[in-house]
Formats: structure tokens, C-alpha cells, sequence
């Protein structure tokens, strides 16, 4: 079975826990954590991946490591190491974050801009573009790019939409020399 398969499989497993437990928004948020200190973290990936540790002394370092985090959360790290999964932990988190995106209705977006965005222009530009591509509200990555010159460019998905002036200058000039 392929990695992304076995990812999927306990993700839809982790998802189907977190909706009967009503504990959807609270997993989400510790898997954002779990991905972000196993995957900027060379070292745990490092003790994770050895193959000269025990699955007792793993498991111990995960305990100490997400002691804090969700139960169901903790116990799917634990069965990942028990079944020799333990590099599956950021596709796990990976496909879990993209299911429960899915089932309440938000899509991520990344929103480039000239400058750092208020929190009224964030909803402003959720509720319009997550009204274009039929979600509820979008969750917003905002990148300064002074590059841009002005105005924003939006990814959401494989999707652009490009607002910027440096965008606008760009399609004049194709549009000149064509």
C-alpha cells in the first residue's frame, strides 16, 4: 500500500474520532503543532526514523515530546510508531488537515501583499474569495512581498488570483510585445 494511502486511511480514522468526540477544531489545531515540531525539528525526525531505538523508547519521547496534546492525537502518534509508520507523521497530519478543512467548509489560502494585513481586510478577502470557490470562510497565510508594488495576489489551492500591480504591469507588457 502506498504511503499517501496508509496516511489517509488513519487520517479518515483520526477525523471520524474527532467528529463523534465533537473535538474536530481542537485535533486540527494539535496536528498543525505535531507537523510543525516533527517537520522543523531534524532531530526528532532523526530519533524517529533510527532504527537503532526501541518502539518503547520512541513511544517515551512522544509522550514527553506532545504530553500535552489530545489523547486521540497522542494514541495515533503511538500506533504510527507501533506499526513502523513513524515517517508517516507529517502525510498523517498532511491528509488530516486537508479532511477537516473539507468537512467544515474552509479552504487555506496564501494572500501576498505589500504590507502586513489588518484583521478587516483579512475577513474582507475570506468571505468574498471563499464565496467564489463555494467554502465557507478561509483560513489566511498572509506573505509580505513588496514586489508587488501594490494590491494583493491570492493562492488558494492551485488556483491564483492576482490583484497586484506588479501583475497588472506584467499582463500590459505580454499584451505590448504580443
Amino acid at each position: 500500500m502506498s504511503n499517501s494511502m496508509v496516511a489517509k486511511r488513519y487520517a479518515l480514522a483520526l477525523l471520524n474520532i474527532a467528529k463523534e468526540t465533537q473535538s474536530l477544531g481542537v485535533i486540527e489545531e494539535e496536528l498543525r503543532v505535531v507537523k510543525e515540531v516533527v517537520q522543523y525539528n531534524p532531530d526528532l525526525k532523526a530519533i524517529l526514523n533510527s532504527s537503532k531505538l526501541s518502539l518503547a523508547k520512541k513511544k517515551e519521547i512522544i509522550k514527553t515530546a506532545f504530553a500535552s496534546v489530545n489523547v486521540n492525537v497522542l494514541n495515533t502518534l503511538l500506533i504510527l510508531i507501533d506499526r513502523h509508520r513513524e515517517d508517516q507523521i507529517i502525510d498523517l497530519a498532511n491528509e488530516f488537515l486537508e479532511l477537516a478543512n473539507e468537512e467544515m467548509g474552509v479552504a487555506e489560502a496564501e494572500v501576498y501583499s505589500t504590507r502586513t494585513l489588518t484583521d478587516a481586510e483579512r475577513e474582507a478577502i475570506s468571505s468574498v474569495f471563499a464565496a467564489k470557490i463555494g467554502k465557507k470562510s478561509l483560513k489566511i497565510e498572509n506573505i509580505v512581498d513588496t514586489n508587488l508594488l501594490g494590491g494583493i495576489r491570492l493562492r488558494i489551492g492551485n488556483r491564483i488570483y492576482d490583484g497586484s500591480l506588479r501583475g497588472k504591469l506584467d499582463r500590459l507588457e505580454r499584451k505590448l510585445l504580443s
